[in-house]
């Protein structure tokens, strides 16, 4: 009988050590998952495209905008080496067109070009124009019509080696459910005081220690859905505005998890050339969400 119970024991023992040991590789593979989201979202902010080489954001007027680093122009890049004039953009109704200054060599897709419409009311088509180490593209936010201006030598993408983090603990990957919303659509403010309708995608809705919590969501027409969140931890420890972070579209029950750990800053964090949404009042969170990236310093 004695044999039986230490057989029973020693069983019991070593389904522990295995239980652990399964706990402890979840917990590796989870934190190495965020490593590598952390590793993608550094090389994704410092590529051509991303918000750390920004160099500059300029509105234009109706009519022609001279642009280069004298002072007399209307979009004045202020830098030693950059042409007095390199070049004017036109606004005429819905278009853009740009005409490079004699003596400069502008491209577009590698071919230098004197003149040609860069934009028609697509931002997603818009062209992208290069000079040196710079690059430009036309964007539009409702009624404005502007030039994002970009250094990709910028000084500023040696100075961003990593973004400080809180520890990566799981209990803030958290199962969530989609709730439809009586609403089509999220008013979302950006920080150019415009205020725009969202398609929405409903109400997040989760619990942390005993307490339910609902978000708007923003179906941007992506794989994810997107939200954007303020809590008890910003203008201290993290983004004044608030933090972004995407949700996984919901199961055929309805089921998603939204994973704090991958919380991240918005653009307007690294630079003051961004056109940043702000989270709405109804997706500030009364807790504190130690979780995901904290305040840049650059």
């Amino acid at each position: 009988m004695n044999s039986i119970k230490q057989v029973l024991v020693m069983i019991a023992f070593l389904m522990g050590i295995i239980s652990d040991a399964a706990a402890q590789a979840g917990a590796r593979k989870y934190r190495n998952e965020i490593v590598e989201w952390d590793r993608k979202r550094m090389e994704s902010l410092k590529s051509a495209t991303g918000w750390v080489n920004l160099a500059g954001l300029y509105w234009l007027k109706k009519g022609e905008n001279r642009f280069g680093s004298a002072a007399e122009n209307e979009l004045v890049f202020k830098e030693k080496a950059f042409p007095a004039l390199l070049g004017t953009f036109t606004l005429s109704g819905n278009e853009v067109n740009w005409k490079t200054a004699a003596g400069n060599d502008v491209l577009i897709k590698n071919e230098k070009t004197a003149a040609a419409t860069i934009f028609s009311g697509d931002e997603k088509n818009a062209a992208v124009l290069a000079f040196q180490t710079f690059r430009w593209s036309v964007i539009q936010r409702e009624d404005l019509v502007g030039i994002r201006f970009r250094d990709l030598a910028s000084p500023l993408l040696q100075k961003l080696q990593h973004i400080e983090r809180y520890p990566i603990r799981k209990e803030w990957r958290i199962n969530a459910r989609i709730e439809k919303s009586l609403l089509p659509s999220v008013s979302i403010l950006n920080v150019l005081g415009q205020t725009v309708q969202e398609k929405s995608a409903g109400k997040l809705v989760f619990a942390y220690k005993g307490q339910t919590f609902k978000l708007d969501l923003v179906d941007e027409g992506t794989t994810n859905l997107f939200v954007l969140f303020g809590d008890e931890t910003n203008a201290k420890e993290t983004y004044p505005t608030g933090r972004f972070l995407y949700v996984p579209r919901p199961d055929a029950d309805g089921n998603t998890v939204i994973d704090f750990n991958k919380a991240y800053n918005p653009p307007c964090a690294f630079t003051p050339f961004a056109t940043c949404p702000i989270p709405p009042k109804q997706n500030i969170l009364p807790i504190a969400v130690k979780a995901g990236e904290r305040k840049i310093h650059l």
